[in-house]
């Protein structure tokens, strides 16, 4: 066994707690392994242990990857900050986004995403700690972005993503997420079944208040280089 697949099996033995600790059931919440930085082969290996969603931030470094990975059956993410200019090249290439962060970006998405693939499965950002350094809506401007984002074309919206800010406190960290959570579930759209929240430091508190998909990269592959 690599050390990579030790690692997963540890992550998904620490999800797997999690769910037992909050009362969910049990593999209600997957993992989507953060590959950026990472060379392919560390990809595979997490493949050959079983890990199937993978999380890319850098398009060009992603577009190069899945040529390099075609012949495996994985499912791509794109969790980073998106350009205007690179929303074609995502559409095109990528079976999730999780940082929708402004209306703009999800009407692109939806007139770019070829006709021939499945629709374009996405998540609103939600900026949740009011932080100046990140984008996203915030949880006033939430209910009218779902509205809007849920009537396009070509993408399907499956839920939200946040990154809230950083605390070393169980109880505190639970905080923004049960707020989102709450937000989204008092709308009453059963089709808004993603919660992406949740990553290393916080990933207990995250799947306490409801997270479906825990986003894991330094744990499961190393500290990144850039």
């Amino acid at each position: 066994m690599t050390l990579i697949a030790r690692k997963l099996s540890s992550i998904l033995h620490e999800i797997r707690e999690a769910e037992l600790q909050a009362q969910r059931k049990s593999h209600s919440v997957g993992l989507l392994a953060v590959s950026k930085t990472k060379p392919s082969i560390d990809l595979i290996q997490a493949y050959q242990a079983g890990q199937r969603h993978f999380g890319e931030s850098y398009l060009q470094e992603a577009l190069l990857k899945q040529k390099e990975l075609a012949c495996y059956q994985m499912t791509w993410h794109f969790i980073g900050p998106i350009q205007s200019n690179k929303t074609r090249a995502i559409a095109e290439h990528f079976s999730w986004v999780h940082s929708v962060d402004r209306l703009k970006i999800a009407q692109r998405l939806s007139e770019q995403r070829p006709t021939h693939l499945s629709p374009l499965n996405v998540c609103i950002q939600v900026n949740i700690s009011n932080e100046a350094t990140k984008s996203g809506f915030s949880l006033l401007e939430l209910p009218d972005a779902i509205a809007t984002i849920s009537c396009l074309p070509n993408i399907k919206l499956r839920g939200v993503m946040a990154i809230p800010r950083p605390e070393t406190d169980f109880a505190l960290q639970r905080v923004p997420y049960r707020q989102l959570y709450q937000a989204v579930k008092a709308l009453n759209k059963p089709e808004l079944d993603t919660f992406s929240f949740g990553m290393t430091g916080d990933l207990a508190a995250a799947i306490a208040e409801g997270a479906t998909i825990v986003r894991v990269g330094t744990a499961l592959f190393g500290a990144r280089g850039y």
